[in-house]
């Protein structure tokens, strides 16, 4: 049981890396499109590799964080049973929820992506638009990031359950304990 506690805490510490660290791409889409409002309204210039970028930042930023968002508990959930459910309840739900919702889920994005990426890092594809950026191909990889991440997540998730539902809570770690009242 220690040994699932430790794997809880190595895919948390991971998803919360990647969610600080792609939270600083708003930052660069903030002032990559601030750039391009100036650049086209004050200057009648731009460059569409710019726009490229900051459409390009907001995908890989929203993927990378989908594991730290669900470590986070911020994805929506139906809160009508779960809100007022004690922490073994809480558990319960969880595992039948990461199960049969999430792990099929993500499964049919790899299943049906997969092909996708693999096809466009196969001709380096970059931009449609004349003018655009290179590199398509990675912000296309994503996808395969988002299912890992949440893949990892949804895997700490059932463990969590593991150890509660064995009555071994003490051994889930303090920043993916359930909150009280919520």
């Amino acid at each position: 049981m220690k040994m699932l506690s430790l794997l809880i805490r190595l895919i948390c510490r991971i998803n919360l890396l990647l969610g600080h660290v792609f939270s600083w791409f708003s930052l660069g889409i903030v002032l990559v499109c601030f750039t391009v409002v100036v650049m086209r309204y004050f200057f009648s210039s731009g460059f569409v590799w710019m726009q490229d970028l900051y459409v390009w930042l907001n995908g890989m930023m929203f993927m990378g964080i989908a594991g730290f968002t669900l470590f986070q508990n911020g994805h929506v959930r139906v809160d009508i049973f779960y809100r007022p459910a004690g922490n073994r309840r809480k558990a319960l739900i969880d595992m039948i929820g990461a199960i049969l919702f999430i792990v099929p889920f993500l499964c049919i994005i790899t299943i049906y992506s997969l092909p996708y990426v693999v096809r466009s890092w196969g001709f380096m594809e970059g931009s449609a638009n004349f003018g655009g950026m290179p590199g398509l191909y990675v912000v296309k990889s994503f996808i395969l990031v988002f299912v890992v991440v949440v893949a990892l997540q949804a895997l700490a998730m059932i463990m969590r359950s593991i150890l509660i539902l064995s009555h071994n809570e003490t051994l889930v770690p303090e920043n993916y304990r359930y909150k009280e009242g919520g």
